[in-house]
């Protein structure tokens, strides 16, 4: 029997959520940027780096260590 990991589990999904977050916020300042393309494509980069170490994370959890 395998047993989760319930605090990866919820990092993960913060890191899900927070990155989401970020994203959207930072869509909405990218406007009054001198170079919104290139504001984008670096917060997209690093929205996209967290969230997918959060997804890893959050399955990682999921699967859990042999008890």
């Amino acid at each position: 029997m395998r047993r989760r990991n319930m605090r990866l589990i919820i990092v993960g999904l913060v890191l899900v959520v927070a990155a989401g977050g970020f994203f959207l916020v930072m869509m909405g300042m990218a406007p009054k940027s001198n170079d919104p393309v290139s504001m984008m494509r670096t917060v997209g980069e690093l929205s996209g780096a967290v969230a997918g170490i959060g997804l890893v994370m959050a399955i990682v959890g999921l699967v859990g260590r042999k008890s």
